[in-house]
């Protein structure tokens, strides 16, 4: 079978077990507010679903976008989700000879699409106290040079749970300023940071702030996101979009609500995110050779370092799907790094969180047990 066959039917395996435990992607599966439950049911009561909804998506929505950032005078593209925002950059920045750089770990997805158009990919290792688990804005201006055309930061860091400071974010801001270059700007997780702060406020113009609903509010199967740049940038961006007839408008009504109930309804997932963070943290903590480098984290993910202890992450990932938990090894964000850690997502009933740590220990020695690598993706 080809390796897109056999990924596709794993997942399609995973989607169709209706009792998973779904640790492993970030997705967000706190109860959806009543106001966004039914956003979508009345536009399909209404039968919307007949209309093409606007190119660059419903305005409500993009005004709503701009407030949540804060962002004024920015402009934006509503998407089929953040990953065909990166997709749609990538493709439309980039051209064969120039180079992306990005950090070692980072969200791999967009280094493929500036390698499909010919660019190629430099990444900066983050991953080790030696590196503080951050991107240190020297090491970025040292490795940047005439064909640097896109910077790719994901802040918070996917995997990792790192955020940049403030002063991070503008040394980072004014060497890719500098350069001449375009930073990414990817935000999927800043709902989750204790604190965060946007390249765009400092430099509108070269900055391009990538936004999901698939994470906060948990619109993950939904397909809905946004790029927002300033309007010369979204101009040359809404000349060949991916979806020039408008994304999902269910979706885009469904974040609509979530927008306008954020403040009533987000801290509670907040907390129950922060308080589960603990609960692992806790049992991490009393097994002998594990660690969580990064805690709290920043995302709604912590990374659990497992080197030390001499077992195969694959093989943790493979013990804990037959218990129908998906986690992920940490080879899915980086072969350079990747036997070294899992990632387990968090914004998740506190019940599933209290059973990974329950059969930490148990789960732990099962793997130790397996000496021949696992298939997971």
């Amino acid at each position: 079978m080809r390796l897109f066959e056999a990924r596709n039917a794993h997942f399609d395996r995973l989607v169709n077990t209706s009792h998973l435990r779904w640790l492993g992607q970030n997705t967000n599966h706190s109860k959806a507010h009543p106001a966004v439950v039914e956003a979508m049911i009345r536009c399909a009561r209404d039968e919307e679903f007949h209309i093409y909804a606007p190119p660059a998506g419903l305005e409500a929505l993009r005004a709503g976008i701009i407030d949540d950032l804060g962002l004024q005078g920015q402009s934006v593209l509503v998407s089929d989700g953040a990953i065909e925002s990166l997709y749609h950059v990538c493709h439309t920045l980039l051209r064969p000879g120039d180079e992306f750089i990005t950090t070692d770990p980072t969200w791999n997805w967009p280094m493929a699409f500036a390698k499909a158009v010919g660019a190629t990919v430099k990444q900066i290792p983050i991953y080790g106290p030696e590196y503080q688990y951050r991107l240190d804005p020297v090491r970025l201006a040292e490795a940047m040079g005439p064909k640097t055309k896109v910077v790719y930061l994901v802040d918070p860091n996917n995997p990792l749970g790192t955020v940049c400071t403030k002063a991070e974010i503008a040394a980072i801001a004014d060497a890719v300023g500098k350069a001449g270059a375009y930073l990414i700007h990817d935000c999927t997780y800043r709902h989750f940071a204790h604190e965060h702060h946007l390249a765009a406020k400092l430099d509108p113009e070269r900055t391009i702030t990538i936004y999901s609903f698939s994470k906060w509010l948990g619109l993950a199967g939904l397909r809905i996101g946004a790029v927002v740049a300033h309007p010369d940038v979204i101009e040359r961006l809404a000349a060949s979009p991916p979806n020039n007839l408008g994304s999902s408008i269910l979706s885009q009504r469904a974040a609509i609500a979530g927008l306008s109930i954020k403040e009533e309804w987000f801290p509670g997932v907040l907390a129950e995110l922060r308080s589960n963070q603990a609960l692992v943290k806790a049992a991490v903590d009393k097994i002998p050779g594990l660690s969580m480098p990064v805690y709290p984290s920043n995302g709604n993910f912590v990374v659990i370092e497992c080197d030390a202890i001499g077992i195969r992450v694959d093989a943790l990932a493979a013990v804990y799907g037959e218990r129908d938990i998906m986690i992920r090894q940490g080879a899915y964000h980086t072969p350079t790094f990747g036997d070294r850690f899992i990632k387990v997502s968090l914004s998740v009933p506190k019940e599933w969180a209290e059973e990974f740590a329950s059969l930490l220990p148990s789960m732990m020695e099962k793997a130790r047990a397996r000496n021949e690598p696992a298939t997971v993706f």
